[in-house]
């Protein structure tokens, strides 16, 4: 399995609140109804929260801003994701996802990256 990490800013005309629920509620349910099309074996959305403990662990490191989320998406390998993706149905489905993010993602501030992951404890 290979994992795709996605570091997301909302777009800047969004609250975080309003950036969370459309995430959550609108482009959640646009993703799952494309994910066999894509190869996408689980999808997870982390949400962030503010507040002291976060704003106090930035600052003992240093850290930049947080995101306003993250997304992780699953799949059997980067073969799987490529053949997918490169399909009619999954070039749909990917024309369609990215016209959404358009509407709530600021794209250029949003890294992408594909991972494995290397449990060290259960």
């Amino acid at each position: 399995m290979i994992k795709l990490v996605y570091c997301l800013r909302r777009h800047p005309d969004l609250s975080l609140e309003e950036f969370h629920q459309y995430w959550q509620e609108t482009h959640g349910p646009l993703v799952r109804r494309h994910a066999e099309a894509l190869g996408i074996k689980r999808y997870v959305q982390c949400h962030t929260f503010s507040g002291p403990m976060g704003e106090i662990l930035q600052a003992s490191r240093g850290a930049p801003a947080s995101y306003d989320g993250m997304a992780e998406l699953w799949f059997e390998s980067t073969h799987a994701l490529q053949t997918a993706t490169t399909s009619d149905a999954g070039k749909k489905a990917g024309i369609l996802l990215l016209k959404d993010e358009k509407r709530f993602l600021d794209l250029p501030a949003s890294p992408i990256f594909l991972v494995h992951e290397h449990t060290v404890f259960p």
